[in-house]
């Protein structure tokens, strides 16, 4: 099979999409000719041209009302936000609209507008270009939210994106948008809510988001050596949360770690805690484990970087000291 990178995926299926459907157009900085700072929409503008890729000014609020309207008359927008942290100037419109107009309008009027965007720690893009913000979405009503591991899922999972009738906030992390992985050419989709079985194992259940996957991997193949068989689970989407899949993994290893980059007071790993305890308390053996990003501004400095993530070493060892409860 092919390998392409995770932008590459995502790319393939929006040109696609937007040749299949003259519904859909882009919007953001810089997405035109320049094709975006993250390559989103290379080649795209040359193809499509101004109508439907969109160069905006810095005016997250205004743009992002804009598309609002045009999604409730049938049009598909994707709004491109290169860094999420952008997202926030526009929560008035995301949470009292496009997240709710669905219901207000007893479903009569949809919101099939898609919200990507660069997420999470690296690089030095210190804190205001470093934010992932997914628990915040997760907490409302009405969003779907995806967070894609590799470039195969996140093909799949933009293709299930570009067709819902739902807003997405489809979340990229930075350091894993250049990394290729194998691609089938041809067209697929990933429903949303059903978690990926990224190892099997027997000893303890590793629950990994984003940027934490292949970190968990990396990990779990030290902690191999060591006797201890980690089993890695890949939610791909926190909204929808395939807590069945948790649930089953839980049931036959007894233990649970959740590795999240995200801060943790208030993030998605308690809420899998509470639920794993609620629906599966009988099948722990030891106490629910979270480990997360330092709870912290980001800093700019490489090395401070560095240490408010965790990273194999620290996943690997939260795991050890699991399987000692």
């Amino acid at each position: 099979m092919r390998e392409i990178t995770f932008m590459e995926a995502t790319r393939e299926v929006l040109a696609a999409a937007m040749e299949r459907d003259p519904t859909i157009f882009v919007v953001g900085e810089g997405i035109g000719a320049r094709g975006g700072n993250f390559a989103t929409t290379v080649g795209l503008y040359e193809r499509f041209g101004p109508e439907r890729l969109r160069d905006t000014p810095i005016a997250e609020r205004g743009f992002v009302g804009m598309c609002t309207g045009a999604a409730m008359t049938g049009t598909r927008p994707v709004v491109d936000f290169m860094f999420l942290d952008f997202i926030l100037d526009a929560m008035g419109e995301l949470i009292n609209q496009v997240a709710k107009i669905q219901y207000m309008s007893s479903g009569r009027i949809k919101m099939p507008m898609v919200l990507r965007g660069c997420i999470g720690i690296g690089h030095s893009a210190a804190t205001h270009h470093s934010g992932s913000y997914y628990p915040i979405f997760a907490h409302i009503p009405g969003f779907r939210v995806v967070v894609p591991s590799n470039a195969y899922d996140a093909k799949g999972l933009f293709t299930t994106a570009l067709l819902s009738d739902d807003p997405v906030l489809f979340l990229e992390h930075k350091s894993l948008i250049f990394v290729k992985g194998p691609v089938p050419p041809e067209e697929y989709a990933i429903p949303f809510g059903q978690a990926r079985l990224a190892r099997p194992g027997k000893d303890c259940t590793v629950v990994a988001i984003g940027s934490m996957v292949p970190k968990t991997l990396e990990a779990s193949s030290r902690l191999a050596q060591e006797g201890i068989d980690a089993e890695v689970l890949d939610p791909r989407t926190i909204a929808p949360l395939d807590i069945d899949a948790i649930l089953a993994s839980v049931h036959k290893t007894g233990r649970l770690l959740v590795v999240d980059e995200t801060f943790q007071p208030c993030g998605v790993g308690a809420e899998i805690a509470a639920q794993v305890v609620d629906r599966g308390f009988d099948d722990l053996d030891a106490p629910i484990r979270r480990l997360n990003g330092a709870h912290t501004p980001t800093p700019y400095s490489p090395p401070l970087e560095g240490a408010v993530v965790p990273n194999p070493d620290t996943i690997a060892q939260a795991v050890r000291d699991l399987m000692t409860e």
